[in-house]
């Protein structure tokens, strides 16, 4: 089997033109590096450079083979970077699970510095429903989680806040509330309400409080802002998730008589005593603690 070095010296030579230059490289004798590729022709059974001009020129088996050279010198620093990644109690994979609601803006940079940092470990993301990643958490299935607050949260979890999302309610541009300069409650029972609502049969949670009497929910809000946009009825639904529609005119805002000030949702990064966080999803918790926690509101 070919040593790393004799690799490492045909990648070289093949890309800086000559045996002298791959020398100069690897720290070596250009006689080192001239033994090393005539072994490695040796042990394939092929001639990797014709060297009767002055600089030695790949053969045709010499291209076909050069990809796969590359390859293994990558294999090689693959396994000896994942093996440091071990050493280091770095996990090898990591689920994270972040609810429908919360805006994915704020996490790319997040996810650049992850990418970056920790290039080998395999990143798995989940988008559940209203107070379904506590589930997702209790069950194993994720590592760490970002959801909308709880009052409380079962024992043996642990949680930050990171910040809030900004609920706003809505409704059709041909709605009848949309005609309303206030609305008040009385207003809006004579219409349904669609609710963000967990999935889950173990966990009651909405996404904002119920105020119609016909109610209608739902576990996306996504699905819920087309069912309002088809004038089903009026929802409250975060910011990040209606902006552009408020923009282009699709859903009117509606302006509540009772209320004086923003509905505020506290969001909180989620992970449970039982599954320690590893250094992976450590650098995901820290990096998301350090964010403005304007970030998550959608203005």
């Amino acid at each position: 089997m070919a040593h790393p070095d004799q690799m490492q010296a045909f990648v070289l030579a093949a890309e800086l033109g000559s045996f002298s230059a791959a020398a100069r490289r690897m720290g070596k004798a250009q006689s080192a590096i001239s033994t090393a590729i005539a072994n490695l022709e040796i042990d394939a059974g092929v001639t990797l450079f014709d060297r009767q001009g002055r600089s030695p020129v790949l053969t045709e088996d010499g291209k076909a083979l050069l990809p796969h050279a590359k390859g293994i010198l990558l294999g090689n620093q693959e396994f000896y970077s994942k093996a440091s990644s071990l050493v280091e109690g770095v996990e090898t994979d990591l689920c994270i699970a972040i609810e429908q609601g919360i805006s994915i803006g704020p996490l790319m940079d997040v996810f650049h510095q992850f990418s970056t940092r920790f290039p080998h470990v395999s990143l798995e993301l989940l988008r559940p429903g209203p107070f379904d990643t506590a589930t997702l958490l209790k069950e194993g299935r994720a590592d760490l989680g970002l959801m909308t607050e709880q009052e409380s949260y079962p024992t043996g979890f642990q949680f930050r806040g990171v910040g809030h999302s900004k609920l706003v309610p809505v409704c059709a541009s041909s709605h009848p509330l949309s005609e309303l300069a206030q609305v008040g409650y009385r207003d809006l029972r004579q219409y349904r309400q669609l609710i963000p609502s967990s999935r889950s049969l173990a966990t009651v949670g909405h996404l904002g409080k119920r105020k119609g009497t016909s109610v209608w929910f739902a576990e996306s809000p996504d699905l819920i802002r087309e069912f309002v946009t088809m004038g089903f009825g009026w929802a409250e639904l975060p910011l990040s998730v209606v902006s552009g529609q408020i923009r282009d005119g699709s859903l009117i805002r509606l302006n509540y008589a009772f209320q004086q000030s923003d509905i505020l949702e506290g969001i909180d990064v989620v992970w449970t005593e039982q599954q320690a966080l590893g250094t992976a999803a450590q650098f995901i918790r820290d990096r998301l603690l350090e964010l403005p926690q304007d970030v998550w509101r959608g203005d």
